[in-house]
Formats: C-alpha cells, sequence, structure tokens
C-alpha cells in the first residue's frame, strides 16, 4: 500500500512514518520544514520527502493519506485530499489500528520528559532482552557494542515482535496531549489505550489549543477512563493537578513516586535517594527491593523520569537491579543535552550543548541540571542561549516565567525572532545577566568575545534555531586556531 504522510518530518509523524516502512508500505511524505535529525532517518530508510504541501505530491494517488496535526484547511494538498475523496486518517488513528492492536501498550503522558522518559523505559525492555516496540518523538543516542541493541535503536521508533490475539507483545509509545489532527481534535493518546501509563506530571501548555489547564486534565481524563483494572498508573506524588485529574474518575491501581529530598515521600510506593546532588547517582527503593543507577544524565528532572521508567518496566516483569544497570548503561537522546561541540582551550574545554527546553519548567530544570553537574564543580560558567520558538511561546502565554527560568545561568541570551510578536526584552525587563539578541550572527559574535576558556554553552530551542549550534562550534574553533 502506497501511504503519503502530510506533516512527515515531525517526531511523531516521522517516527510514524518507519513503523510503516517496517510494515512493508511504500512511503513518501511532504512538509515545509525539512532538517535533520528527522529528515536524515527517514531518508535512509528510502522514504521520499517533498518539499511544502503541493496537489502534485498527491498525484498518482496515494492509497492512504495520513494527516499530521499541523495541517489546516486551506493548505493545498489538503483541499485537494478532501476534493479528490482520497481515503484519510490521523496518525494516531492509523497506529492504534496498524501497529498497537493486540499489543500491551506501555505509554508515557505528562508536560515535560515524555520523550526521555519514553526512551529510557524501551531501553530497560530491550536490555532486558523485551523485543519491545516503541515509538519515540526523537532519536536515542546508542553507545554500546551490543548489536541487538545498537539495531532496534537506530530510528526513533521500532516495530518489536508481531502480538496477535493469543500472543501479547509490548509497545512503548509517547503519549502527547496535542491534538490528533484538524478533523479530530482529540489529544492522540486517546487512541492508545495503554496497560502502564506513566502521568509524569502536568502544567499548562499548548495555549494554541488548550484554554486553560483544566481542558488538558479533562483529555487526560479520557485517557485515564480507558486504562484496565488489570493495567497500572504511575504518577508522581504530591503533584495537585494529577491528583485532581485521578479525582474526576479512576479504575486502575496506581503507584506514586518520590524523590527522599521532595515532598511528600511518605505517600510514595517507590522512591529515589540522591547518592549525588547532581543526580548523577540515586538509589531506588521500592518496599524490600533496591537498586542503584550510576548514569550520564543530570538533574532532578532526569531522576524522577529514570524512577518512572523503572517502575514501568517492572510492572511487565523487569527486576529493578536490572532496570538500574539499564540505565547506568543509558546514553540519552538527540537534543536533550547533547553534546555538540567540545573546544580545547588554554585554561580548560568549552563545551557546547543542544537541548531541546521549549517551556519554562523545562529551562528551569535543564539549567539547574547543568549547574550542579558542571558549575559547583569546577566554577564553570554556564551560558544559556534560548528560542522562544514553540507554540505556546509564541503567544506569549509564559511571559512572566521567562526570566526566573533561566535565572540559575551565569549568561543569558534570549533570541527575538523577526515573526514573534511580543518583546522579549519587555518580558524579562532588568533581569540580572540576562539579555535580547536579534540576530544568529549577534549571538554567536558576543558568544565568541565573552566566553571563559572552560564554560559551558547550552542551546535551547524546539526547533533548527538556524543551525546556531554548529556555527557557534565552528566559530569557537575558529577563534582557537
Amino acid at each position: 500500500m502506497h501511504l503519503h504522510i502530510l506533516g512527515i518530518c515531525g517526531t511523531f509523524m516521522g517516527s510514524l512514518a518507519l513503523l510503516a516502512r517496517e510494515l512493508g508500505h511504500t512511503v513518501t511524505g511532504s512538509d515545509e520544514n525539512v532538517y535533520p535529525p528527522m529528515s536524515t532517518q527517514l531518508e535512509n530508510a528510502g522514504i521520499q520527502l517533498m518539499q511544502g504541501y503541493d496537489r502534485s505530491h498527491l498525484q498518482p494517488q496515494p492509497d492512504l493519506v495520513i494527516v499530521g496535526n499541523a495541517m489546516k484547511r486551506s493548505i493545498d494538498a489538503v483541499e485537494y485530499m478532501l476534493n479528490e475523496r482520497i481515503p484519510y486518517t490521523s496518525g494516531p488513528q492509523w497506529l492504534a489500528e496498524h501497529v498497537l492492536q493486540y499489543r500491551h501498550v506501555l505509554a508515557v503522558a505528562g508536560t515535560h520528559g515524555k520523550t526521555t522518559t519514553t526512551t529510557m523505559l524501551a531501553w530497560i525492555l530491550h536490555y532486558a532482552g523485551i523485543d519491545t516496540g516503541f515509538l519515540i518523538g526523537g532519536v536515542p543516542l546508542v553507545n554500546t557494542d551490543d548489536e541487538r541493541l545498537k539495531n532496534a535503536f537506530k530510528h526513533s521508533s521500532y516495530l518489536g515482535k508481531n502480538a496477535t490475539q493469543d500472543q501479547e507483545a509490548y509497545f512503548v509509545i509517547e503519549a502527547d496531549e496535542y491534538d490528533s489532527a484538524f478533523f479530530d481534535k482529540r489529544s492522540k493518546f486517546v487512541h492508545y489505550r495503554p496497560k502502564t501509563a506513566i502521568l509524569n506530571n502536568l502544567e499548562y501548555d499548548h495555549a494554541d489549543i488548550f484554554p486553560n489547564l483544566a481542558a488538558i486534565q479533562t483529555q487526560f481524563h479520557h485517557m485515564i477512563r480507558m486504562i484496565p483494572s488489570n493495567g497500572q498508573i504511575i504518577m508522581s506524588a504530591g503533584t495537585d493537578s494529577l491528583e485532581e485529574t485521578i479525582k474526576k474518575g479512576c479504575w486502575t491501581p496506581i503507584w506514586r513516586m518520590a524523590i527522599e529530598s521532595s515532598s511528600s515521600p511518605e505517600m510514595a510506593d517507590w522512591s529515589a535517594k540522591l547518592e549525588q546532588e547532581d543526580g548523577s547517582v540515586f538509589h531506588v527503593k521500592h518496599h524490600d527491593e533496591m537498586g542503584t543507577v550510576n548514569w550520564s544524565m543530570s538533574g532532578i528532572h532526569s531522576v524522577n523520569n529514570g524512577l518512572v521508567a523503572i517502575a514501568a518496566a517492572y510492572h511487565v516483569g523487569v527486576p529493578i537491579a536490572k532496570a538500574c544497570e539499564a540505565l547506568s548503561n543509558f546514553a540519552g537522546i538527540k537534543r536533550r543535552m547533547e553534546l555538540v561541540g567540545s573546544i580545547e582551550k588554554a585554561n580548560g574545554i568549552i563545551e557546547v550543548y543542544d537541548d531541546f527546553a521549549h517551556h519554562p519548567t523545562a529551562i528551569e530544570t535543564t539549567l539547574d541540571g547543568a549547574k550542579k553537574r558542571f558549575a559547583e564543580r569546577s566554577q564553570r560558567k554556564i551560558w544559556a542561549v534560548i528560542e522562544p520558538r514553540s507554540n505556546t511561546m509564541k503567544l506569549g502565554t509564559h511571559q512572566g516565567l521567562l526570566a526566573p527560568s533561566a535565572s540559575v545561568a551565569d549568561h543569558v541570551i534570549w533570541y527575538q525572532p523577526s515573526n514573534l510578536d511580543w518583546s522579549v526584552a519587555d518580558a524579562i525587563g532588568g533581569a540580572e545577566r540576562q539579555q535580547v539578541m536579534t540576530t544568529i550572527d549577534a549571538i554567536i559574535e558576543h558568544i565568541t568575545a565573552q566566553i571563559g576558556d572552560d564554560d559551558v554553552v547550552v542551546i535551547m530551542s524546539n526547533g533548527g534555531f538556524g543551525g546556531i549550534h554548529q556555527k557557534l562550534v565552528q566559530a569557537l574553533q575558529a577563534k582557537k586556531a
């Protein structure tokens, strides 16, 4: 069958395209924003990419069009699809009908940490020898000599063991609360019908489609209503927004998780105790079972992500000690504190990291983890370079939280793109050590001139950010030369 995907380079739709290709379908796709790492994955898998959304991309007609949630009426290909009555569906619905049927679905939901936690959970299961399928909204990093693991994690999705009515198989999926398509305004995760569900956190986001937090809680409640009574919900203890959602109705057992230094550890069925302040070593406890994670990740948010992933793996039979061993060998994923360049200087090494943070809470937790990981031990300065690019950011919903979210960094540069219709400078006011720049060249010139020989740069955006990552690395290398 020939499937054409509109919006194919989005993290979800790109991963779905790889699954469809693995199932043997001919897959083509259109998108306005074609950039690595997703475009590289797709092209390497033999999937033809087309720029824009022209009706000619649907000529000759495909058997089915899978419509991404960024598609809107008036787009040429969408209007042609409707007028010509070409069969179409949403990505989540196609996935539910052709991949998730009969599988034990382990879904990872929440405002923050979905991609990282999903990757951790899939990694743990594969490390433990369970051939699970998965779909991740990012590209896993793999640092292992194990050919089985390298083969499974070479892409952001993997079909895994086949499921039938008589033989259960597992599938780990990033369960996004964003809507499914222009013709289906339910959250994507409503289609997935999980048996094991992680509810990692819940804050107001996606201001372009949700009027308030209550609207998002309603969607979470819709998913909770479909989790069977022999399933498992895993959620952070003491999270008011999640507890309010659970009170709407819940028929499934719940495990609550806590980090011992945080609030409400006495409520927790599972707990993590930090051995190192930056979260690089922590102990896990559930009843009388314990384990220790010693890994390359940092930050309290990473510890929480690891804890819920361990619990979800435990629900399908992975011992805690084995799950901790797996995470101790976890390399992370692209664009989550991914080191993209290191430049040796006379008095140290400048490191440049790429991070996907797109919400004030994500910015704050990522920078806090970086500060604890780098600065407190060696007095390295942390530079944060941030592009407010997500739909919620563009609408200015969290303007008042921007400056506080980055306050832990030693130097903060906010990028004011030309298409942003509110002033970042007004939003951050006179915040100490924070400034606004309007061009990527100006940012690079400023950092190159002012950075210390042992400093760290964390670049934050949920887009390509004009290729600033490699441009900055090249500029710093040129200065060294």
